[in-house]
């Protein structure tokens, strides 16, 4: 019986590890929640690819192993001393260079992710800066690393300065952002305020479609903000600001949750964001702002 050539079985493995790779990277949803932003989709993409090039690898080496234990493995009466293998240089070199290659691969086009994502901005969005607006960061880096000579508005200016943070993608990027919120991290809780209607909330509410800047910053600790729904993370930084922009596809309720070990409680730091149809978001306005009216406070006082 003729032997089927090495080359060949190698050849067919090769294109069953190839093919069974590629459908696993593209049949991975289970893994991950769904996409509730326009960013979440660059982040899924690269996972794939992760997935793909994952699987492959498992194959190719634990499949190795299975065909060596089963081709090398002791037979009965069979006492004598295994083959003696001394080394191979050209394969020494194969699966340094591959891993290798891999790795530049994977950076270069997480570096595009993230610039697509708006990670990576020449220009920084300022165009939104108000008296009120990063008046929550201003006056966390005011009782810090700020002289208390300093004016307000220069407080304002260095907050809106940094560079730090996902801006957005790069088509909504030169556009001015719908609604701005001030985000304070502090243990163990996310405060949000809206300078544009005075609005303070334990949750964030968004319209969706809709660009959204959050100035991030947080009071005591590193604290890091967090929406695995919308595949963004930032980090909210003591004395440092940051930003993170991004348009929200998907109405709904999703966590958010501090991924950075802040204190005995850190667990319980969670809030959520609730994305609404605009009618609905603009209904969530009204009403706040009703509700923190002084006329309300006082009509809920005499109640009392």
């Amino acid at each position: 019986m003729q032997q089927i050539p090495v080359s060949l079985l190698t050849l067919v493995a090769g294109i069953l590890v190839t093919l069974l790779s590629i459908w696993v990277g593209q049949h991975h949803s289970f893994l991950l929640p769904i996409q509730a932003s326009e960013q979440a989709p660059l982040v899924d993409g690269f996972f794939s690819i992760m997935v793909g090039i994952a699987t492959a690898l498992f194959l190719v080496v634990e499949g190795t192993i299975a065909i060596f234990l089963w081709k090398f493995r002791h037979r009965p009466g069979d006492d004598t001393d295994g083959t003696y293998i001394e080394g191979s240089f050209p394969l020494e070199v194969f699966w340094t260079a591959i891993p290798t290659i891999i790795v530049i691969v994977l950076g270069i086009y997480s570096v595009d992710v993230y610039t697509q994502m708006g990670g990576l901005k020449a220009n920084p969005d300022v165009s939104n800066v108000s008296n009120s607006s990063g008046s929550a960061i201003a006056a966390t880096l005011d009782n810090g690393t700020l002289d208390n000579n300093q004016t307000h508005s220069e407080n304002i200016a260095l907050a809106n300065s940094s560079d730090i943070g996902i801006q957005g993608s790069p088509k909504i990027q030169s556009k001015p952002a719908d609604v701005v919120v001030d985000v304070t991290g502090m243990q163990y809780a996310w405060i949000f305020n809206y300078p544009q209607s005075g609005i303070t909330s334990g949750e964030l509410h968004v319209p969706v479609g809709s660009k959204v800047k959050l100035n991030i910053a947080a009071t005591d600790v590193i604290h890091s903000f967090w929406v695995p729904q919308f595949r963004l993370k930032q980090d909210a930084i003591p004395g440092t600001s940051a930003e993170l922009g991004f348009v929200a596809t998907k109405t709904g309720e999703y966590p958010i949750v501090c991924t950075e070990l802040c204190g005995g409680y850190h667990g319980s730091m969670r809030s959520r964001v609730i994305v609404h149809t605009p009618q609905d978001y603009e209904n969530w306005l009204e009403s706040s702002i009703a509700s923190n009216t002084p006329e309300s406070e006082e009509l809920a006082f005499q109640g009392s």
